[in-house]
């Protein structure tokens, strides 16, 4: 198997998953999705992602019981939850219960790339926002 890092995608609409799916695939990572947190739990047990993006509002079971279920796992895997919720409550709790990103719908394809590549510790497909060097456009030759 490659070293591509894989990620289980928790989320109910299909839409929002198929769109999420072709990105990060088009960004070297293998994807696994489940449609509602019951099939998301059963793939985290059996696949072992490195990373795991769960949408908060899912029919079946939502994004807390899933993300306190991955913190319980021997080897936990980091946890990016995507909502449309506002609310400052849920993110608090996202928060406390160890979520490593929590990204608000609707968010830029490149925000939620930026979160995985952090999550993950990879320098190569973060930007890097550090730089004191000055952003010139490319010199015209």
């Amino acid at each position: 198997m490659s070293s591509e890092k894989s990620i289980l995608l928790i989320e109910d609409d299909r839409e929002i998953s198929a769109t999420i799916q072709r990105v990060l695939e088009a960004a070297d990572y293998h994807v696994l999705s489940a449609l509602n947190g019951i099939e998301g739990r059963r793939l985290a047990e059996t696949q072992n992602p490195d990373v795991v993006i769960t949408d908060m509002m899912m029919p079946r079971m939502g994004g807390f019981p899933v993300l306190e279920f991955l913190k319980a796992l021997p080897k936990p895997p980091k946890v990016i939850m995507i909502t449309a919720n506002e609310g400052g409550r849920h993110k608090a709790y996202a928060e406390m219960l160890g979520v490593d990103d929590y990204l608000r719908k609707p968010f830029a394809m490149e925000a939620l790339l930026e979160a995985v590549a952090k999550s993950l510790g990879d320098n190569k497909k973060t930007p890097d926002k550090k730089s004191n060097k000055p952003k010139r456009p490319a010199s015209k030759q």
